[in-house]
């Protein structure tokens, strides 16, 4: 019965709803406003190995790896931070247990103002047996 009286009440508000005017913010998809605003936004190149991928795989989410050419309204400076570090150390001076640590400090860049929009850091660690 209780779901019964749920549902009766999602159907009677279905028409409330649909006349509010709220969209998916991910409407029409690559062409929507948020994927166009993604795509704005540049990825200089980030230095060494791991930078080189960090940034493929920013711009394959920002989509800018399908050919998009909207001009860059945003600039995201990227600067890692890659140590791994030994724990537990064998028999024979060989390490049983690594630490991995990456941090990624970034900065969002409006590129007609020059102001930092986002300045912010994430990062991840990860235990490596041997």
């Amino acid at each position: 019965m209780r779901a019964f009286a749920a549902l009766a009440m999602l159907v009677s508000a279905a028409p409330i709803m649909g006349g509010c005017g709220l969209q998916p913010m991910y409407a029409g998809g690559g062409s929507g406003a948020v994927a166009q605003g993604l795509a704005a936004i540049d990825v200089p190149p980030i230095e060494g190995k791991a930078g080189w991928l960090v940034r493929n795989a920013l711009n394959d989410r920002l989509g800018q790896s399908g050919g998009t050419t909207a001009t860059p309204r945003y600039r995201l400076d990227v600067l890692l931070d890659d140590t791994l570090e030994g724990l537990g150390l064998l028999t024979g001076e060989t390490i049983g247990r690594e630490r991995r640590t990456l941090r990624a400090r970034y900065q969002l860049v409006d590129l007609s103002t020059g102001r930092i929009v986002v300045d912010a850091t994430a990062g991840s660690d990860a235990g490596i047996a041997a």
